[in-house]
């Protein structure tokens, strides 16, 4: 999906450019858990496999009342739906990290230098013991932080929960079920974003105008799923450079720290493999002369960085190269 970012389309506007690519994130829509789905239940393993694979975890949530839509459980409880899937995540990840230290035991026996393996093993399967996921383990180094990681366990991902609300409640305050869920959320250090799915399957058939007609007339500010994406685009700690020009303006997706070679080499591997150097104004400067960059370079905002730049949010850059 399109991640939305007013920048892009600005400079895009004052460049006339002749195409305008915005960077995007992929979500990979899976049908939800039941209740005994680490032991088969519903799609089961199924499920359990493709999530996975994921970076992170949008867990979306039933927040309003409808009699004509049936709830598994027979009535509507988001904290309970939300312990429920965490249940479950919980006992898959025990399963994977009971496997993982028996094969680590044995290691350990002949290898002492696997023992301090074995003990952050053991230290997550407690944590897990206890009903809590693997992500409420603290003091990691970086180097156990990255093996723990590496693990792919379920409950190590971040999550966005998605408060699935009614139409009559996507522009108003958060109603009883939506409080629950950010109390619950905040007591995790996790994140909240409302989101109707009904309003959003109907924005999808409208054109950008209509778009923004309707949500205007909705007393709606902002686009539920618009939010997800921003929010889940943060969540991963991703951000974005720009590119701009007559031919194209573009957003290029790296993580955050990414040294300036490493973002040149998103655009083309030669640019990264022969970097010299990197020009580069913040978009907020660039738009304060108009996207003028010689007015820009006469007031000294236009600079000059190295190998060793750590690219920011929202640079607008121009990377010169040999090779």
């Amino acid at each position: 999906m399109t991640v939305p970012d007013e920048r892009v389309t600005t400079l895009s506007n004052v460049y006339h450019s002749k195409r305008t690519i915005y960077t995007t994130i992929e979500f990979c829509d899976i049908a939800g858990l039941v209740k005994g789905a680490s032991k088969g239940e519903g799609l089961g393993n199924k499920f359990l496999g493709h999530i996975r694979e994921v970076e992170a975890i949008v867990h979306v949530v039933r927040c309003f009342d409808d009699e004509n839509v049936v709830h598994v459980d027979g009535k509507i409880d988001p904290v309970n739906d939300i312990e429920v899937i965490n249940t479950e995540l919980i006992i898959a990840d025990m399963e994977v990290m009971e496997r993982r230290i028996a094969k680590t035991e044995k290691q350990a026996k002949a290898d002492k230098s696997a023992r301090g393996e074995l003990d952050l093993l053991k230290r997550i399967y407690d944590l897990l013991s206890e009903g809590r996921r693997a992500r409420e383990i603290d003091d990691l180094s970086d180097e156990e932080a990255a093996f723990v990681k590496s693990l792919d366990l379920l409950t190590y991902k971040p999550v966005i929960y998605a408060a699935n609300v009614s139409e009559d409640d996507a522009s108003g305050g958060d109603n009883e079920y939506v409080k629950a869920v950010r109390e619950y959320a905040e007591a995790e250090g996790s994140e909240v974003v409302v989101i109707s799915a009904k309003v959003e399957s109907e924005l999808a058939e409208l054109e950008d105008d209509e778009r923004e007609m309707f949500l205007e007339e909705m007393g709606i500010e902002e686009a539920g799923l618009d939010k997800l994406i921003k929010s889940s685009y943060a969540l991963l700690d991703l951000i974005s450079f720009l590119t701009t020009g007559e031919d194209e303006t573009r957003a290029w997706t790296i993580k955050r720290g990414t040294l300036a070679p490493q973002a040149a080499g998103k655009i083309h591997s030669d640019f990264e493999k022969g970097f010299i150097r990197a020009e580069t104004i913040a978009y907020d400067k660039l738009m304060e002369v108009d996207g003028k960059l010689s007015a820009a370079k006469e007031k000294g905002w236009l600079r000059s960085e190295g190998k060793e730049y750590v690219v920011k949010d929202g640079d607008v850059m121009h990377f010169l190269f040999n090779v």
